[in-house]
């Protein structure tokens, strides 16, 4: 049914896995991959079947963000529909009343942690390494980065991880409160599986749903400039600047430093 994700229904058949399958790419977010994750996560949120969810992927690494290659070949109006294709996904995890985990190895950047921080709780297998390094090619963190991380993280550490790019191990992601927990890498989807299994064997789904609802609402008011922040990025993808640092990146080039400056007349 899909080509770059896998459904798969748990042994205990309340749980359904949804799993990125790029891992050649580092499982990179693309329309063919967002449309197909889109699908999926519909399809278990109208499954009356299917009770929680937990988001992974195939291979040793989560996910490495969004696919360069395409946004670099993409005009304003295709980079307006690859957010708002992105953005569908974040609120649809944010909207069920279904659990939903991620389970996370390996690399788990840009927009790869933009959905992991969207999930309900996370779970790190000791590889972990997470950031938002969009700044290094010259995107704006701002599918949802620069929103969140100052609400979980704090506003100094969140400058910290957006403006140098640095990625986080485990340890540290654990210590911010970006994971819920850090296990062996062999032991991330039991534990993941664990978290769902306690929650809807042993909790109320109107209590859950109401919630998960309230706390919806800090998320809010952070993506308040979401159209705002769609057609900003969409233009920056369109830059000179952008595209040359993209293809310095792609070609493992150094990339050149450029002038900061200031906005004072």
């Amino acid at each position: 049914m899909y080509r770059r994700i896998v459904v798969e229904r748990d042994s205990d058949s309340r749980i359904l896995w949804i799993k990125l399958n790029n891992p050649e790419r580092l499982n990179v977010l693309n329309m063919e991959v967002m449309n197909e994750l889109y699908d999926a996560l519909l399809s278990a949120d109208r499954d009356d079947s299917v009770h929680a969810l937990i988001i992974t992927s195939v291979g040793n690494n989560f996910c490495a963000g969004a696919d360069v290659k395409e946004l670099i070949n993409m005009d304003f109006e295709k980079g307006v529909r690859w957010l708002e294709a992105f953005w569908r996904i974040m609120e649809l995890i944010r909207e069920t009343g279904k659990p939903v985990i991620a389970a996370v190895r390996g690399v788990c950047v840009a927009g790869g942690n933009e959905l992991l921080m969207m999930c309900d709780l996370a779970v790190a297998g000791k590889s972990l390494r997470l950031g938002q390094p969009e700044a290094t090619v010259g995107a704006t963190a701002l599918g949802g980065g620069v929103q969140l991380l100052p609400l979980i993280v704090g506003d100094k550490k969140a400058r910290e991880i957006l403006f140098t790019g640095r990625l986080l191990s485990a340890d540290e992601a654990y210590q911010l409160g970006l994971v819920n927990k850090v296990v062996d890498d062999e032991d991330v989807d039991n534990e993941a599986r664990k978290l769902a299994i306690e929650i809807i064997d042993g909790k109320s789904p109107q209590a859950f749903r109401i919630i998960k609802s309230a706390l919806k609402f800090w998320t809010d008011l952070a993506m308040l400039n979401w159209q705002l922040a769609r057609d900003i990025t969409s233009m920056v993808w369109l830059s000179e600047e952008f595209r040359e640092r993209c293809r310095d990146f792609l070609e493992k080039r150094r990339m050149k430093p450029r002038k900061f400056t200031g906005i004072s007349p």
